[in-house]
């Protein structure tokens, strides 16, 4: 098996772990879908319809994947949103891995 250059299998392995959930996708698509400004706790709440202590746990198991980046200003957390680079080095893994033996390149695949 060939493994990215950014990604062992394990570090692969453990961030599609951290996204084993349906509101940790919904979660981390909606903070990609926020771009790099990020979002507030209470406006990612509400645009996943999940709040308090379900949506922190969520949160900090994204962040400890690298999917995730937070930081606080003032008194509020502000999520500054998905780590781009991380989630791509994700896809290019899965990428590369399932087409490692096709004709096409893995690279010159990508998703509109």
């Amino acid at each position: 098996m060939i493994d990215s250059p950014s990604l062992t299998l394990e570090t692969a392995a453990s961030k599609f772990a951290a996204l084993g959930s349906e509101q940790r996708l919904l979660v981390l698509h909606t903070m990609v879908r926020a771009g790099p400004d990020g979002l507030s706790i209470g406006e990612l709440g509400e645009r996943c319809g999940i709040t308090g202590s379900t949506l922190t746990h969520h949160l900090k198991i994204l962040s400890a994947a690298g999917l995730v980046k937070q930081e606080k200003q003032g008194r509020s957390t502000i999520c500054a949103g998905a780590d781009i680079a991380e989630v791509e080095a994700l896809s290019d893994y899965l990428l590369s891995q399932c087409c490692a033996d096709c004709d096409t390149p893995s690279k010159d695949h990508r998703h509109g």
